[in-house]
C-alpha cells in the first residue's frame, strides 16, 4: 500500500532531521578531536554513524511504501562549545528535540491511521529514551569528576571504546 502523503511529507522532514543531526555529531567529534579528546571525539562520530543509519532506515521505509524521496538541504550545525559539560548538555537538549519530532511524526501516522508506520516509529521511540539516557548518564560523570583533569581523562578512556553497531538492520 502506497503511504500516506502527509505521512510521507514528515518523514522526508525526519529524514533531513536526521542527516542533520549526522552532521552535528560530526561537527561535535571534530571539536573534540581539536580538544585533544579522542575518547569523546570517537563517541560522536559513533552518534554520527547511528544517525545516518537512522536516516536511511527512514529512507528505505518511504521507498519500501512506494513513496517519493525529497531531500532538502541540510543546515549548517553549530562548530564550538565552552567545554565537554556544555557539548554534552547540547547532545542530550538535542535528543530531546529528536525525541519530539519523533512523536510529531508517530501521531501525524496515527492521525492518519497509517498504523505500519506508527509501528515502525515505535522502535524509533524506543532508540530515543536510550539515546537521552546516554547523554545524561555521561553528563552526570562530568559534574561529578568536573570538566578537566584526570577524571575527563578516564572518561574520555571509556568513550573510546565505543563502537558502531546498526541496530537498525534486522536481525538475519
Amino acid at each position: 500500500m502506497k503511504i500516506n502523503k502527509k505521512v510521507e511529507d514528515v518523514l522526508n522532514k525526519q529524514v533531513n532531521a536526521e542527516l542533520w543531526s549526522a552532521y552535528l555529531y560530526l561537527s561535535m567529534s571534530a571539536w573534540c578531536e581539536r580538544q585533544g579528546l579522542k575518547g569523546f571525539a570517537n563517541w560522536m562520530r559513533v552518534q554520527f554513524q547511528e544517525e545516518t543509519s537512522h536516516a536511511l532506515k527512514i529512507y528505505d521505509y518511504i521507498l519500501n511504501r512506494s513513496g517519493e524521496i525529497n531531500l532538502q538541504p541540510i543546515a549548517a550545525v553549530e562548530r564550538s562549545w565552552k567545554n565537554v559539560l556544555e557539548l554534552f548538555e547540547a547532545t542530550y537538549n538535542h535528543e530531546c528535540a529528536v525525541s519530539e519530532m519523533i512523536t510529531s511524526c508517530y501521531e501525524t501516522a496515527l492521525a492518519e491511521k497509517d498504523h505500519a508506520t506508527a509501528g515502525m516509529l515505535q522502535w524509533f521511540i524506543d532508540e530515543q529514551t536510550e539515546e537521552e539516557s546516554n547523554a545524561l548518564e555521561i553528563i552526570d560523570q562530568i559534574k561529578l569528576v568536573g570538566d578537566k583533569g584526570d577524571g575527563i581523562f578516564f572518561i574520555d578512556k571509556e568513550l573510546a571504546s565505543r563502537t558502531f553497531v546498526d541496530s537498525t538492520k534486522k536481525a538475519e
